[in-house]
């Protein structure tokens, strides 16, 4: 395989997980819609770039060039930074980082000492403390149709758009896409995954999966083609 990725849940509250890929030779891939923010590390070519990534709402198809290496952490959905809105960083339009001399990161005209694949946890711990990290508690309740006592539905759902960088409607739709393509992945029939995900119908899923991963229901149960989850 020429891309190999592995992911592990993350060890402070505001991180999903955190993941690594290296490539050990030019691969292509497709990146599946999400809906989580990241801060994500590059590495290759001699040098290491620094992204602020925000939600993916559509599958797009990408190469992993030779040699490349990567590593981040996805974060839990509702935390950001708020220096960089989730809303400006939708399908993979990410902030760079600025990286000084010695390998360190310049963030809120402060600089950081440049995380390794080991240590994530901590600097993303460092950038809660320091205020640079937000969280929402509120998206929570209003991702699961919960509207907060004295809050307008206006309100609530632009209070969920800053945190997250999409409505509650698309993220339910790629939640449904995501896990209906999960289930083909894994062998599970076009019939099962319609009812499961909630779908009317065979052509109601095909276009949530072209949708989302760039592929058909079909070439998803039978292809190698390597999905960015």
């Amino acid at each position: 395989m020429g891309l190999i990725f592995n992911a592990v849940a993350g060890e402070i509250p505001l991180v999903q997980r955190v993941w690594t890929a290296r490539c050990e030779a030019t691969t292509g891939f497709t990146s599946v819609v999400k809906t989580s923010s990241m801060i994500a590390f590059a590495r290759g070519g001699g040098r290491l770039t620094v992204h602020v990534r925000g939600p993916e709402t559509s599958g797009t198809s990408m190469t992993c060039p030779e040699g490349a290496e990567f590593f981040g952490a996805e974060l839990r959905l509702g935390a950001y930074l708020p220096l960089h809105p989730p809303s400006q960083l939708t399908d993979l339009r990410d902030a760079l980082l600025p990286t000084l001399p010695g390998g360190r990161i310049l963030l809120d005209n402060r600089d950081w000492e440049m995380p390794t694949e080991q240590n994530l946890d901590v600097f993303v711990g460092r950038l809660v403390r320091a205020g640079l990290l937000a969280f929402d508690p509120l998206v929570d309740e209003i991702r699961h149709g919960e509207r907060p006592r004295g809050m307008s539905e206006r309100i609530a759902q632009l209070r969920f758009r800053r945190a997250v960088g999409i409505s509650h409607r698309k993220l339910a739709s790629i939640e449904r896409a995501r896990h209906a393509a999960r289930l083909l992945t894994a062998g599970t029939t076009i019939a099962e995954a319609v009812t499961a995900g909630g779908f009317y119908d065979q052509a109601q899923l095909a276009r949530a999966i072209r949708w989302a991963t760039g592929h058909t229901p079909g070439e998803l149960r039978s292809t190698s083609t390597f999905l960015a989850w």
